[in-house]
């Protein structure tokens, strides 16, 4: 497998990410190892998660996803194998939230402790903080890195403007700065991030790790009519977003490059946003093997000019 690098960083990861939001939430823990053993096993090493997974389901606390990742590490003794990412700063609770050097100092030794390992390979920024300065929390991650408790740091739903001050800020003064950005982008979820983003992620040289690579399960074709939304927890939110003409146009291309491959909607998805140019690995989650496996062969998936043309023009606009 040809691994990509991260940003500037010294992080080499796979062309595909696995996205931890499902561990301990609609995937339980021995189902999660089985995952996690499948991925490494075919050749990817790069998993991402966040402290925040999954406080919004009943009964949960947030860090079920790092506490099921660090049990895997733990018994798997697979932790050399693996770049391991996760964030920090959405709310965890009254007065846990947001990116002061404070906080942050406590947020990590939380996470380490439920990941069971002393490093964070890519420690990310979940939410921009307009509250505190981009000096204390870029200085903050400078600290963190010289205790050796984080390799590298990034960004998660930044814009262009402020994911410019912060590199600008990180020049300025000396601090680490941000080698990756976590943005949603996919084939229906196009613009926002073509128009400013990418242009200058590509100018910095920061990787881009976008998040919802199938739209929250729409572009593997599992949600055609409204009747479809019952099919997973999120469903209804999908069927309500993304079941309209420009959708139904856009699945109707993936169908027929499908066909025309061999392939499935899902692995064409995911394979297109693998071929932009701008993107260096794609993030994806997987509930069963069947799953896991869709992921593993769009990333053996070539897509011809004609197919990625046709994909692009039917996503066009929105």
């Amino acid at each position: 497998m040809q691994y990509r690098q991260l940003g500037r960083s010294a992080l080499q990861v796979s062309p595909l990410c696995f996205g931890g939001n499902v561990f301990g939430w609609t995937v339980d823990e021995a189902t999660s190892f089985s995952l996690l053993d499948a991925w490494v096993a075919a050749g990817f090493n790069f998993v991402d998660t966040a402290d925040v997974y999954s406080i919004w389901a009943p009964g949960h606390v947030g860090g079920e996803s790092e506490t099921v990742i660090g049990n895997w590490l733990r018994r798997s003794g697979n932790r050399d194998r693996v770049v391991l990412a996760t964030k920090v700063g959405k709310p965890m609770g009254p007065g846990k939230q947001g990116l002061s050097a404070a906080y942050i100092r406590q947020a990590v030794e939380d996470s380490l402790r439920r990941l069971q390992t002393d490093c964070i390979d890519l420690y990310q920024s979940h939410d921009d903080d307009s509250q505190t300065p981009l000096e204390e929390t870029l200085g903050a991650f400078a600290s963190l890195i010289k205790a050796g408790k984080v390799r590298a740091v990034g960004a998660s739903n930044y814009g262009a403007t402020r994911l410019a001050e912060a590199l600008e800020t990180s020049r300025k003064l000396g601090l680490p700065r941000y080698e990756s950005l976590q943005p949603l982008y996919n084939l229906y979820d196009r613009a926002a991030f073509e128009a400013e983003l990418a242009p200058l992620c590509a100018q910095e040289e920061v990787a881009v790790i976008n998040f919802y690579t199938l739209a929250a399960g729409f572009l593997s074709g599992k949600y055609r009519t409204p009747a479809d939304a019952g099919k997973s927890a999120r469903g209804k939110g999908t069927v309500a977003k993304y079941l309209n003409d420009r959708g139904h146009r856009i699945l109707d291309a993936l169908d027929q490059v499908a066909q025309s491959t061999g392939s499935t909607p899902a692995r064409v998805a995911t394979a297109w946003v693998m071929a932009q140019p701008a993107i260096t690995s794609p993030i994806a989650s997987a509930t069963s093997l069947a799953q896991l496996n869709e992921l593993v062969a769009a990333a053996q998936l070539v897509l011809d000019p004609q197919a990625r043309a046709l994909l692009s023009e039917a996503s066009a606009g929105g």
